[in-house]
């Protein structure tokens, strides 16, 4: 919605510390070329109720919204909406504009409910160069509207989410380039690397790299931008149990800061704050603008196993149990992955095809001994795998969804008795269970102690577990916390598990007790100083990010509170 429509805009709950007149967003306006906008939901169209006014409903633009509202590609092209929709929403206070996720075109979602704001930032800017986001932080600064900073829209932690805000929406930051001699700013090695802007999905940077014989280490889901949260907090892939986590491989960032400067961060330059920006999480140390990332200067060939059987109760324990008896092995082998209780998807760039064969013969017997289907093949590139194996199975999407998640230590898997308690905790809540990713940097060996701001707990972790529930478009404010309850004590029972590791703070539990310390480990107070040097202002904060301001504060207004 254009600028024009301003005076219609939504009412918000957020007290500004000046409160902002047109004339000052007109302003605003004039100083970003025309791109700031106002948001309203993503399926208003299809109400007749539009926070408090009675409006018209646009049957043509519903059409649209329903036919697309589980889908990812749609959903990133446009601001207003989160690919888990209770970030659109306020649910502390149960404001939402949210149809039926399993069947948009249910009538029942627009009639009993109204369509409110929730969280979705009301204007937000459609960032295209560094000095839209240096103006947004000016008008911050003087107003006290608070800000969020938005890329494709996933974010299992609504840190991108904030009622009242400005948003500052960067998936339109598209450049991407090459060079097989890249030199950090200030520093005199060269290194093959992809510059990539902050809104690039993965799935283009896949494309890119491959018309380039090249290899970039990324994400899973298309649709993730490969310059933005992914990458700031950690940045996990199948490949990283060879080639890193995406902070091992980053080289420089661009971006801009609060304190309104426009800065290289590498190891030469801010080596401070790159060091934060390397797993220090997303919306809280500046915006960034691109990143210049490490490749492999060739295209990879890749061993792949695909198995899958119709599992139950009994099977899937059993297949659970091979899993946890294996899965150390296959770490030290370099095979990287994800495995469910009715099969796995792994591949491996070290193994030949024999040697693949022969690490997986025990899963392609459990498989075959229970009539499922399996294959262990190889593939030329890891774009071949990506378009054959990832773009066929991407995660739901137009849901209301919460994880908990936690690292598991090899030291786990070196005892039997500490392998059959993962086993009894996992079966004991089968239907939470949503994947094993095995991502982490098990045998990269290319790391210097400290050279990243993540938890060190990745290094030694085997697996990387998640749980999850759901809950629809109806549920309650009481039953959302029921459900972030239960996933709270799923957190537990894996923190008893592995007490002294940590959680990737990009997949973790929103709720999680020990955030600083599961997140970053002994990295927190140093991470907290960088805050502190380039936000003396504190004018970034977000859920649980590093210098959180408290769950009182106005930021984190729509989070529910648990008992």
């Amino acid at each position: 919605m254009s600028l024009v429509l301003l005076s219609l805009a939504l009412a918000v709950p957020t007290v500004y510390a000046t409160v902002p007149t047109i004339s000052d967003w007109n302003a605003l306006n004039n100083t970003v070329g025309g791109r700031l906008f106002t948001a309203i939901p993503f399926a208003s169209s299809c109400f007749s109720e539009v926070d408090g006014r009675t409006v018209t409903p646009l049957q043509e633009q519903c059409d649209i919204i329903q036919q697309h509202y589980s889908n990812a590609t749609f959903r990133s092209s446009q601001f207003n909406n989160f690919m888990n929709t209770q970030w659109e929403s306020c649910m502390s206070t149960n404001e939402q504009c949210a149809l039926d996720a399993s069947n948009a075109s249910d009538s029942l979602a627009w009639t009993d409910f109204p369509c409110e704001q929730g969280s979705i930032a009301p204007y937000y800017i459609d960032i295209r160069n560094y000095t839209d986001i240096q103006s947004a932080f000016n008008f911050s600064n003087a107003t006290g509207v608070p800000l969020s900073i938005k890329n494709s829209g996933h974010d299992y932690f609504g840190r991108s989410s904030v009622a009242g805000s400005l948003g500052l929406w960067t998936r339109n930051l598209e450049q991407i380039s090459y060079n097989a001699s890249f030199v950090p700013d200030g520093g005199n090695e060269s290194y093959p690397a992809m510059t990539i802007g902050a809104g690039v999905p993965w799935e283009d940077a896949y494309i890119f790299a491959d018309s380039n014989n090249v290899t970039i280490i990324g994400g899973y889901s298309q649709t993730v931008g490969a310059s933005g949260g992914w990458l700031l907090g950690g940045g996990h892939s199948i490949l990283s149990p060879v080639f890193g986590l995406g902070v091992d491989r980053v080289l420089q960032f661009k971006l801009v800061t609060p304190d309104g400067e426009y800065r290289t961060a590498n190891a030469y330059t801010n080596p401070d704050l790159f060091w934060a920006l390397k797993g220090g999480g997303g919306g809280t140390f500046g915006v960034v603008t691109e990143s210049t990332t490490l490749v492999e200067p060739r295209a990879i060939p890749l061993q792949v196993a695909a198995f899958s059987f119709n599992a139950t109760t009994n099977t899937s324990v059993d297949f659970l149990a091979l899993l946890a008896e294996n899965s150390l092995q296959w770490a030290e082998q370099g095979w990287g992955g994800h495995l469910k209780l009715n099969g796995l998807i792994s591949v491996n760039p070290l193994l030949n095809l024999e040697q693949a064969q022969e690490s997986m013969q025990n899963i392609t017997d459990f498989v075959q001994s229970h009539n499922g289907t399996g294959v262990v093949e190889t593939v030329s590139s890891w774009y071949e795998f990506f378009v054959k194996y990832v773009l066929t199975a991407q995660e739901p999407i137009g849901i209301d969804a919460a994880i908990s998640s936690r690292l598991i230590p090899s030291s786990v898997f070196e005892s039997q008795e500490a392998r059959n308690a993962l086993v009894e905790t996992i079966a004991n809540a089968a239907p939470y269970f949503l994947t094993i990713s095995t991502v982490t940097p098990f045998i990269y060996n290319n790391y210097t102690e400290n050279s990243t701001s993540v938890t060190p707990a990745w290094r030694d972790a085997v697996w990387h577990f998640l749980f999850a529930d759901l809950w629809s478009w109806n549920t309650t404010t009481d039953g959302k916390i029921a459900v972030f309850q239960t996933l709270n004590n799923l957190t537990a029972a894996l923190t008893d598990i592995a007490p002294d590791s940590g959680a990737y703070l990009n997949e973790a539990n929103v709720y999680e007790p020990d955030w600083e310390h599961a997140f970053w480990g002994d990295n927190y107070p140093q991470l907290l100083a960088v805050k502190q040097k380039y936000d003396p202002a504190g004018l970034l904060d977000c859920w649980r990010c590093v210098g959180w301001k408290g769950g009182n504060d106005s930021v984190s207004q729509c989070y529910p509170a648990l008992d």
